[in-house]
C-alpha cells in the first residue's frame, strides 16, 4: 500500500488516540525538572546502536542512579541489565552530568534546531538521531528521528533511496523528505515518527 495512504488510514483509526496521548506525555515531560530531563537524555544516549524497548526497561530500573552513581558503578549496572555498551554509555552519561543544570534554560531559550546543534556538539554519545529523539520525547515536534526503520520504510515506498544517513547533510536531506510527507498528512514530524514506527513495528514506544 502507498505509504501516504497507509498513514492516512491509521490517522482515522484507533491508534490515533494512543499516539495523541503519547505526544501529550512528551509535552508534559518537557515541563519537568532538569533532573527528569537529564534522565530522558540518558535514555537517548542508551538507544544508540541498541534496542529502544530494552533501553526503556533499563531507564526504568536505573532512575536517579543516572545522576548519582560513579562511572564504574553505572557501567556495572548497565552491564548487569544487559546493555551492549555499558562502559562507553556510562562514560558518556557521567560526562553529560555537567549539563544537567542548563537543560531547562536551553530548551526554553532556543528553538529545537538550535538545541539539537548544541546537543550534538556538547554531549558525547548523541548524534542527530539521538538528539532529535531526546527533543521529540520532551515535547518538541519539528525534528525527525531517522533510524534504519524509517530509512527502510522510505526506501520501500519509493520516497527516498539510501542507507542510513552517514553525514549531517544526508540526515537533513532525509529529514526534508519526512517534512514534506508530514505536511501532506497535516502531521508534525513527531506525530509522523510515531505512525511510521507503528507501521514498521506494530508498537508505539517513545
Amino acid at each position: 500500500m502507498d505509504l501516504l495512504k497507509q498513514v492516512g488510514n491509521l490517522k482515522q483509526g484507533k491508534i490515533k488516540e494512543t499516539i495523541d496521548k503519547r505526544i501529550q506525555e512528551f509535552k508534559e515531560l518537557g515541563k519537568k525538572s532538569n533532573e527528569e530531563l537529564f534522565k530522558e537524555l540518558c535514555f537517548c544516549i542508551l538507544t544508540a546502536n541498541f534496542n529502544a524497548e530494552r533501553s526503556i526497561l533499563i531507564q526504568s530500573k536505573i532512575g536517579n542512579d543516572f545522576i548519582t552513581l560513579s562511572r564504574e558503578g553505572l557501567a556495572k549496572k548497565l552491564e548487569k541489565l544487559g546493555h551492549r555498551f555499558p562502559n562507553a554509555r556510562a562514560k558518556y552519561i557521567v560526562e553529560a552530568r555537567e549539563h544537567i543544570d542548563c537543560l531547562k534554560d536551553l530548551i526554553t531559550d532556543c528553538n529545537e534546531i538550535e538545541v539539537r546543534e548544541w546537543l550534538v556538539k556538547n554531549v558525547k554519545g548523541l548524534g542527530y538521531k539521538e538528539a532529535s529523539h531526546f527533543l521529540r520525547n520532551i515535547g518538541f515536534d519539528n525534528v525527525a528521528i531517522i533510524d534504519f526503520h524509517i530509512v527502510g520504510l522510505l526506501n520501500n515506498s519509493g520516497l527516498f533511496e539510501c542507507k542510513r544517513p552517514s553525514c549531517k547533510a544526508k540526515y537533513f536531506e532525509i529529514e526534508g523528505v519526512l517534512r514534506k510527507l508530514a505536511k501532506k498528512l497535516d502531521f508534525t514530524l513527531a506525530e509522523l515518527d510515531l505512525y511510521l514506527w507503528y507501521i514498521e513495528t506494530g508498537k508505539v514506544l517513545k
